[in-house]
């Protein structure tokens, strides 16, 4: 049997044409089971005198075991697999958002203030009075959610057209979470000068700009520039979202074992926009010991064959000046942080670490260690999968944080308030819950977002100054 858990990412329903004996579906469950995948559901859809119709949905672990499902169960006697069909594929038909009508519009009259010859009026108005355009549109409660495609979760470079269900399903989670109504914007180049004016000619319409999988280290460039030229908040998720949520669970990790962040060694896996960005917002924390490692080893900022954003980050890190490989890295230190590649922490490493480690394991959809193995050696595991006890997820922030951010018409996103974001997170979780396999709140926790929201807007005076 598989080791790995199922996932309903991978789940099927198989349609089958049976003998007429119901105990056939006792076959086909068993069949499923000793392949390692797990019956969600069975249903009879059709009966007569010569068969059944029975639609049976399961999960599996990814698309070649849930093949083999199929073959498992399209060989029980008396059983034919009819048709197959992938329950995420069928989600995602017509896509996953529209647009709806907050106004009725049932008659003459609703029309007329609607549309034209009323909405004259307000647009007139909004052309002698420009702040009023967030109280009197969709900009004041509408986020640009942009790609270009070239940093798609574990993916790569697939290009926008590929990238739009990610944003969909971003656009989604805005408005399930914030109640933000965010627009999916996917745009065909890579070139940053063309990136950065395509956004700037939208932003009109738009309370905020959330930056999606877009590859380092062109999105620094882009980020930087883009909150230099709008008056609205710009939010680079991949780096600004993980970097509030890891900061969150850290700080409740230690506050499982009982140690301090000042006092931390922390290596990180990965010098990318998320390992930057969490470094970055570690430091600022008042983390003083943080090695990086990328593919160039440990890195040191007296190593000037590092490419630029590398020994940028290089500077401001590695106070001890380790040199060396991961495992050199961990040695000695409290904290691994991965936002890398799959398998690249040996889970007998963690031996060597400190006392009541603390291993994050982020890399999606295969972290850098197994979770169940490094729990072995560690205090504290947390990934980024769902399947798995302290899922590190950045739908724990980026709700929130623009929920805030457009309550208070801000114009920035600055540390300080991530620094109250990431807090936020981490007291949601009560002293009588917080456990080695709890230290984060879950996604549907509905105080999420309000927390985040409020620590957010908690300093609306001193926006953009911080």
């Amino acid at each position: 049997m598989p080791k790995i858990a199922t996932t309903s990412s991978y789940s099927i329903t198989m349609r089958l044409h049976t003998e007429p004996d119901h105990s056939v579906i006792g076959s086909v469950a068993t069949a499923i089971a000793a392949e390692g995948g797990i019956v969600m559901a069975v249903d009879v859809a059709e009966s007569a005198n010569d068969r059944l119709v029975i639609d049976v949905t399961c999960s599996a672990i990814d698309a070649d075991h849930a093949a083999q499902l199929r073959e498992k169960v399209d060989a029980v006697d008396g059983v034919t697999v009819h048709k197959v069909s992938d329950r995420t594929f069928l989600l995602h038909i017509g896509g996953k958002i529209e647009v709806t009508s907050k106004v009725p519009l049932r008659n003459r009259d609703d029309l007329s203030m609607a549309y034209t010859p009323g909405v004259g009026r307000v647009s007139k108005a909004l052309a002698d009075n420009p702040g009023d355009v967030s109280r009197l549109t969709v900009k004041g409660n509408s986020v640009a959610v942009v790609t270009d495609g070239s940093a798609v979760l574990g993916l790569g470079n697939i290009g926008p057209g590929a990238a739009l269900p990610v944003m969909e399903g971003k656009a989604a989670l805005f408005k399930r979470f914030a109640g933000i109504d965010a627009w999916p914007i996917c745009l065909a180049s890579q070139d940053t000068d063309e990136i950065v004016r395509a956004v700037e000619m939208i932003a009109p319409g738009f309370g905020g700009i959330n930056l999606e999988d877009i590859a380092a280290p062109r999105c620094f460039e882009i980020e930087a520039r883009l909150r230099e030229s709008l008056d609205i908040p710009v939010f680079h998720d991949d780096q600004h979202g993980t970097a509030i949520v890891v900061l969150a669970a850290l700080t409740n990790a230690l506050r499982v074992v009982g140690k301090k962040l000042e006092d931390l060694r922390i290596v990180v896996s990965g010098a990318g926009a998320a390992g930057t960005a969490i470094v970055t917002l570690l430091l600022a924390a008042g983390v003083t010991d943080v090695v990086v490692w990328d593919r160039e080893g440990c890195l040191s900022g007296d190593d000037e064959s590092l490419p630029a954003a590398k020994l940028k980050l290089a500077k401001v890190t590695n106070p001890r000046k380790v040199r060396g490989d991961l495992h050199t890295g961990v040695t000695g230190a409290d904290v691994f942080i991965g936002v890398s590649a799959p398998n690249v922490l040996d889970a007998e490493w963690i031996k060597d670490m400190n006392e009541k480690a603390i291993v994050f394991a982020l890399a999606n959809p295969d972290p850098e260690v197994e979770p169940g193995d490094a729990g072995e050696y560690a205090a504290v595991v947390a990934s980024g999968r769902s399947d798995y006890p302290n899922q590190i997820n950045n739908v724990l922030a980026f709700p929130g944080v623009f929920r805030g951010l457009l309550d208070a018409r801000a114009t920035d996103v600055t540390i300080e308030m991530m620094l109250r974001a990431a807090d936020a997170i981490a007291h949601v979780v009560k002293d009588e819950e917080l456990n080695p396999t709890f230290i984060i709140p879950s996604v549907f926790n509905s105080e999420v977002p309000k927390a985040v929201a409020r620590a957010i807007a908690g300093k609306h005076a001193t926006l953009g100054d911080d």
